[in-house]
């Protein structure tokens, strides 16, 4: 499996000539999901959904697909009928190609006066990779490579190394970090790679590694 990073939070992940996107969100770039055959979203916050992307997916690829939580199909499901798929926690199925699993329900918390949104994350290939979205979501089972949201207005550093360290992943690559400046990232690298007990990386937008 080929792993590449998009902008913020969102990832490409090719297997045997197909590919899925997960969040092209308005972080990401405009073609994020572009020649994606299965598009997954975790929930509606506009850096992880991003109606114009999803749109451009579509009409650009007649059989890709978008599988999703309610908040998110019931915005996009009348232009496309038929393509869009409702999902939520406990729900598994095969998308182009790829076997996933969704794990979680609710958004992290940003502030006790905002109301939580619905949120899912998404195993793929039995743990292959998970992306959690918004949330410091534990799948509850192994989990090789972690999707890790690195900086968010709702988290803090010794939650995502004890993220870390709860999921127990092989390798942790960064996500949710459009935000994170040049001059703080190394300052997240030296505390995750040395405090969360996995492998820590990085990826620059458009970088691939093979899974």
């Amino acid at each position: 499996m080929k792993l590449t990073k998009k902008s913020h939070a969102c990832v490409r992940l090719e297997k045997d000539g197909r590919t899925l996107v997960i969040d092209p969100g308005g972080f990401s770039e405009p073609d994020a999901a572009v020649g994606a055959d299965a598009i997954l979203v975790t929930h509606e916050h506009p850096d992880h959904f991003d109606e114009g992307r999803l749109r451009a997916a579509m009409e650009h690829g007649p059989g890709a697909r978008i599988w999703t939580l309610a908040s998110v199909a019931d915005r996009i499901a009348a232009a496309f009928p038929g393509r869009v798929h409702t999902v939520g926690h406990g729900d598994a199925f095969t998308a182009a190609g790829f076997d996933v699993e969704v794990h979680g329900e609710l958004h992290a918390v940003i502030h006790p006066d905002i109301p939580r949104v619905t949120n899912v994350g998404y195993l793929v290939d039995g743990g292959k990779v998970f992306h959690p979205g918004d949330a410091l979501t534990v799948p509850g089972r192994p989990v090789e490579t972690l999707m890790l949201p690195v900086m968010a207005p709702w988290n803090k550093i010794a939650e995502v190394i004890d993220y870390v360290r709860e999921v127990r992943p092989r390798r942790a690559y960064d996500v949710h970090d459009a935000l994170l400046t040049d001059l703080a990232r190394p300052i997240y690298d030296r505390q995750i790679g040395a405090l969360a007990g996995a492998e820590h990386l990085r990826l620059a937008p458009g970088a691939s590694a093979d899974l």
